[in-house]
């Protein structure tokens, strides 16, 4: 993936209002990369820690944090979402009903 193509996902990213998230799928579609939703994390990843980009608000097609090797990043995930107000019902998924964010443009 080319740092034009990270420099798109960071830009759709940026767009998602607080109190809102978008998923995997959703983000690559409107970065013009559809059917790359895993790229969307390969980029969300390469992130530095400092970076104003606010990465938790992407969440997989099922409404759940998707799973890392460090469970530390979905503890700090969810963390920052029921900050905003983003609560996870008692199974820990995110309704995309309510939570999702319906861009008017692309």
């Amino acid at each position: 993936m080319t740092s034009v193509d990270y420099q798109r996902i960071y830009d759709v990213v940026k767009r998602i209002p607080e109190g809102r998230v978008a998923t995997y799928g959703q983000v690559a579609l409107l970065a013009g990369l559809p059917g790359q939703a895993r790229r969307i994390g390969y980029a969300l990843h390469a992130l530095p820690d400092e970076s104003p980009v606010p990465w938790h608000r992407v969440i997989n097609a099922k409404g759940e944090i998707s799973i890392l090797p460090d469970p530390f990043f979905g503890d700090v995930q969810r963390m920052l979402l029921e900050s905003e107000g983003v609560i996870p019902d008692s199974n820990g998924k995110y309704a995309l009903s309510r939570y999702q964010w319906k861009p008017e443009h692309r």
